[in-house]
Parts: structure tokens; sequence; C-alpha cells
């Protein structure tokens, strides 16, 4: 019984994570960033992170690295944002390592599809088969693309970062 509800607990926190990263970013994008759904997006992100690494396992698996690799990189993005206030350098750190998180969302929430949806499963049962390496090499890309677009759009204003802070 808390092993079941532990694992609707953290697929929720992971969906939303997802969602709320998707939000964020798209809205950094507009240049209409959001200081809730950047709290959201971090705060889901981390329990995500923490609650991945109480399932019980008996070996490293890639979602132990996925969770470790995540948390690193809010390690970066929490305190660029509300300890350092995106000063300086701290702006460029904070938009690639909060992008880094959210693609590892993705990355892991593709393989969780293909592991649990059937339909994806048959066509790549070992995760090793076409389909799931094109599903993620289009993720990677759409994340690069957007990135180095919302890069030029956003990180050299500073009064677009300030509604983030304000």
């Amino acid at each position: 019984m808390l092993f079941r509800m532990l694992v609707v607990v953290h697929v929720a926190l992971s969906l939303g994570a997802v969602v709320a990263g998707l939000a964020v970013f798209r809205r950094l994008f507009l240049a209409r960033p959001s200081r809730v759904w950047t709290a959201l997006f971090l705060t889901t992100t981390l329990l995500t992170g923490v609650t991945g690494f109480l399932f019980p396992a008996d070996h490293l698996t890639i979602a132990h690295v996925l969770g470790v690799l995540s948390l690193a990189a809010l390690a970066i993005a929490i305190p660029a944002l509300y300890r350092f206030r995106l000063a300086g350098p701290w702006r460029r750190l904070y938009f690639a390592s909060a992008l880094t998180a959210a693609y590892l969302n993705v990355f892991a929430t593709i393989g969780e599809a293909f592991l649990r949806l059937p339909f994806l499963k048959t066509l790549a049962p070992s995760l090793s088969e076409a389909p799931f390496l094109a599903a993620q090499a289009a993720a990677l890309a759409l994340f690069l693309v957007f990135g180095i677009l919302t890069e030029r759009r956003a990180l050299q204003h500073r009064s677009f970062w300030s509604l983030l802070l304000s």
C-alpha cells in the first residue's frame, strides 16, 4: 500500500514537473517569464528527484543516474535564481541548468512511456530500437534548438529576467 502511494506521488510529481517545465520555457521563449510556474517547476522537479531515491533498488539504474544529474542541475538553478538573483554569470547558469533539468524530466518520461505503454513497448521492447532512439533524439534536438533560440532572445535583456525576481 505504501509502495503504491509512493509510485502515485512520484508519477504525479514527475508529470507535474514536465508540464511546469514546458510552461516555464514556453513563457521564457515568449518573453513572459512567470515566477509561479518557475517555482512550481523547480519544486516538482526537486521532489521528483528526491522521491525517486525512495524506491527499493539493488543496483544502480539509469533512473538513479538521471536523478543525480537532475538534482545536480537544480543545485545550480535554485541558488542562481533565489540566492544570486541571476546576477552576472548566474543568469546563464540558471538557464542552462534549469533547461537541463527540464530535459532530463522529458528524457525520463519518454523512457517510462516506452516501458509502460503497450503500443510503444511493442515498438521498442528493449529501449534500444530505432523508435525509442528517434524519440529521444527528437527531444534532445528540440531542447537544443529551443535553448539556442531563447538564449538569443532573452538572456541578453536584464529587464526580461527582472520579471522572475520582482
